[in-house]
């Protein structure tokens, strides 16, 4: 079994920062990828961002006030949220691409999500 648990979410005044961290655990031989989405209210989840092992991607809606980190060695990893405006306002969901063995394909696993709420 493999499990994704995020921590960090919160309220928070727009300009505020808030920082999420999600750690895997449980049967992993390799992590390719970690991430994060988020899904607000009506609206379909989206990629916020998502690091592997030599890039990091974000979307453009949070590029230069998002930063997205990792520490293999505690397979866990952070997303350091600055200049957060009510648009932000979201459940935040982690995500990974794990190999449970060396012969396994890579598959993807997802937390539960965590809120951040934004008020303006």
């Amino acid at each position: 079994q493999v499990q994704l648990v995020e921590s960090g979410g919160g309220l928070v005044q727009a300009g505020g920062s808030l920082r999420l961290s999600c750690v895997a655990s449980g049967s992993i031989f390799s992590i390719n990828a970690m991430g994060w989405y988020r899904q607000a209210p009506g609206k379909q989840r989206e990629l916020v961002a998502v690091i592997d092992s030599d890039s990091t991607n974000y979307a453009l809606s949070v590029k230069g006030r998002f930063t997205i980190s990792r520490d293999n060695t505690k397979n866990t990893v952070y997303l350091q949220m600055s200049s957060l405006k009510p648009d932000d306002t979201a459940v935040y969901y982690c995500y990974a691409r794990i190999r449970r063995t060396s012969w396994s394909p890579g598959l993807d696993y997802w937390g539960r999500g965590t809120q951040v709420t934004v008020s303006s």
